[in-house]
């Protein structure tokens, strides 16, 4: 769901969010309309607004685990876990962890990758959500549920900062929900 459907609908924050995204016209590829959010990560009031709007959300929901996924998540996550006393873990691309890491991998449209995190980061019964700065297919968030039950943890939500159009209608990834702050920005009708 989106934030604007779920009491923050009018809140200026979520505008000043979405205009702190700069959109890259036909990068990585030509058609594709990059929404960096580094430039969002530069503006201090736009960045404390995305991390306490989380906050806000996850803060009495017994999260235990804030897992943020290779690279992004990692630049929310963090903020997130301290706020509302979680450990927060890492969900590395294949090659980056040391010692002994428990591995999904996963599907994308020309290939394949995977996450890994630490054995032992993440115990049986802990509540957790997820966070990415964008979800499109929904393909890498359903590999880190996948991995995070696989030890018996309980995803409770997935969050993202940007959510593309067509993940808005199905809402939810391998049953859970799917919390997401702004759409995509367009420009020239690219996406």
């Amino acid at each position: 769901m989106f934030a604007a459907e779920n009491g923050l609908k009018g809140d200026p924050r979520l505008q000043a969010i979405s205009d702190a995204i700069r959109v890259v016209p036909h990068f990585p590829k030509p058609g594709i309309m990059f929404q960096d959010i580094t430039t969002l990560l530069l503006d201090h009031k736009a960045f404390k607004d995305t991390v306490d709007i989380f906050v806000d959300r996850y803060r009495d929901m017994d999260i235990s685990v804030v897992a943020g996924v290779e690279a992004r998540g990692f630049m929310f996550g963090p903020s997130i876990a301290l706020a509302i006393g979680a450990k927060f873990v890492p969900l590395r691309k294949p090659r980056k962890l040391p010692g002994e890491v428990i591995a999904e991998a996963y599907d994308l449209e020309y290939g394949s990758d995977c996450l890994e995190m630490h054995v032992g980061a993440v115990h049986p019964g802990e509540r957790v959500i997820v966070i990415d700065d964008l979800v499109a297919t929904g393909g890498t968030l359903s590999a880190a549920i996948r991995l995070l039950e696989r030890v018996g943890a309980q995803v409770v939500e997935c969050a993202c900062v940007i959510g593309l159009r067509e993940v808005k209608g199905q809402r939810r990834l391998n049953g859970k929900p799917l919390y997401i702050l702004v759409e995509p920005r367009e420009i020239d009708g690219c996406y």
